[in-house]
């Protein structure tokens, strides 16, 4: 039962859209093409075990690495949480 100005199962297209987009934005990042020998960022050599692992890799482990962690740092941001903040 929905109160208010939502209607029933809000809630939940909000948590599906929500999934659909975080979908949508992984699968955007996923390499694509063939897989380079020697890395974008220092020029390094890539294995060729990652090369199979993952077609289309850009990136040695180390840079994926530092690369992942910088992305993830700008990953915290939390809907809910800015909504809530807002409120008090």
């Amino acid at each position: 039962m929905a109160g208010g100005w939502a209607s029933d199962g809000a809630v939940q297209e909000q948590i599906d859209s929500s999934i659909e987009d975080a979908i949508a934005r992984a699968r955007s990042q996923l390499p694509r093409g063939e897989s380079l020998s020697r890395c974008e960022e220092c020029d390094g050599s890539i294995p060729e075990a990652r090369r199979q692992a993952i077609p289309g890799v850009r990136l040695c482990v180390a840079c994926q690495s530092e690369q992942d962690k910088q992305r993830q740092a700008g990953a915290g941001y939390n809907r809910r949480g800015s909504k809530d903040s807002q409120l008090r």
